[in-house]
This record gives structure tokens, sequence and C-alpha cells, in this order.
């Protein structure tokens, strides 16, 4: 059983690795704007007593991390529900797990690359100093992020066409990090933004990467993970009846 998992896992990550429109544009799109906004620009700008580099260092980690994962689930998931794979898989004698920790395995990996190369270009060129421990707290909460996101690709996936799905990761996934304060600091955008942004997802998962660096944060951490949860859940039940009204639709 372990063996159909690891095979499952070990096929869905040499696939997203050689489609280059996943890989590439997963890793170089947040780390261009880190370099753009983080590194060239942040000299003349700090956020209280914090760099730019070291504030957005955690921002577009998040930024990543959503990115990663709204793809692999939201566009994967619906690319190969339209060619008729899932079914394909229903029909084989593969555990209904293996699929979804593949798709997992894919966004954690994707995730913890980009996190790893944010980190280096931050330490080595940012001139970001941190205790290990704040570092590997930080990382590991970035990539943590990859599960709450992947419910919400996945209800993404279910219901979405598979012509489409990539323009609808697109118009959730941009909008949902400016607005959430990933592109810059939320507190200079305008005051009804800054209202609806405890409404997205992203805010908190920007908000939990804050507080870990010690930047102002709004709100506890512990609001921010429950709020984090909630969506996952929300979302994967989303998910849930998507493909359960599919199936039935197709077999009655």
């Amino acid at each position: 059983m372990s063996r159909v998992y690891w095979m499952e896992v070990k096929m869905e990550l040499r696939k997203m690795t050689r489609l280059r429109q996943y890989s590439l544009s997963t890793i170089c799109f947040p780390l261009t704007f880190y370099i753009f906004f983080g590194l060239a620009m942040a000299p003349s700008f700090t956020f209280g007593a914090m760099s730019m580099s070291k504030y957005l260092l955690a921002t577009y980690g998040a930024f990543g991390v959503m990115g990663a994962t709204l793809y692999a689930f939201g566009a994967g998931v619906a690319v190969e529900r339209g060619l008729g794979w899932l079914e394909v898989k229903r029909a084989s004698p593969m555990p209904p797990g293996a699929y979804l920790i593949a798709k997992a395995a894919v966004s954690i990996t994707f995730g913890a690359v980009v996190v790893t190369l944010l980190f280096a270009l931050g330490a080595i060129f940012g001139g970001v100093r941190m205790a290990a421990g704040q570092w590997l707290l930080l990382w590991t909460a970035l990539v943590a992020g990859a599960v709450p996101f992947g419910a919400i690709g996945l209800a993404i996936g279910s219901i979405a066409g598979p012509n489409s799905a990539t323009g609808v990761v697109n118009m959730i996934y941009l909008p949902m990090g400016f607005l959430s304060g990933l592109w810059m600091p939320i507190e200079v955008l305008p005051k009804g933004l800054q209202h609806l942004a405890p409404f997205l997802p992203s805010y908190h998962f920007g908000q939990i990467a804050l507080a870990i660096l010690g930047a102002p944060a709004q709100g506890s951490v512990l609001l921010h993970v429950e709020a984090l949860v909630g969506f996952g859940l929300v979302f994967a039940g989303v998910a849930w009846v998507a493909q359960s009204r599919e199936h039935e639709k197709m077999y009655g």
C-alpha cells in the first residue's frame, strides 16, 4: 500500500517539474517580486523598526506558497477532471487518498523551494538576520500553509472548467494577495480594503508569518490559525459536495 502512495507522489512530482508553465512560474514569480520590491526598492522604505526586506520575506513567502498550492490543486485537478482522469483513478484499485496526497506533496515541495530561495535571497542580499529557531519556525509556518490552501484549490478544481481553471485561479490568487497585504503592508491600503482583509484566508496566513517575525500583527496568532483551519474545512466540504454531485450526474 505504501508503495502505491509513493509511486503516485513520485509521478506527480515528476509531471509537475516537467510542466514548465507550473514549475518555473510558481518559483520565479514570487522571487522576482521579492527581488524588485524586497531588495531593489527596500533601502528606501521601512515598516516601523523593521526593514522591508525582512517584512516582505514573510509576506512574499506566504504569497509563493499560495501560488504553488492553488495552481497545483485548482488548475491541476480541473484539467484532470476534464480529461476524465479522475474517473480512471476512481475505477482503479488505487486508494482515493493517494491522489490528494500526491497533489499535497507537490504543493508542499514547491512551496518549500520558494520559501528556501526567498530566505537565501533575504539573508545574502537583503541583510535579513534572525535566530536559527526563528528562521525554522517561519519556514515551517509558511510551508504548512499549503494545507488549508490545498483545500481552497481543490474546491476551485472541483468546480471550474478545465479551460478556465487557470484564469479563475489568477482572478482569486492575485487580488487576494494584494488585498491581504502580502504585496505591501496592509496599513497603506485604503480603510475600506483593510476592513475586507479579515474575510480572506491569505490575510490570516500573512499575519501568522508577520507575528513570527515580530512585526506588528493584527489579532492573535491563535485566532488566525483557527480562521485558516475554518477556511480549509469549509472549502474541503465544498470540494466534496461538488465532486459528489458530478459523480452522481455521471452515474445516477
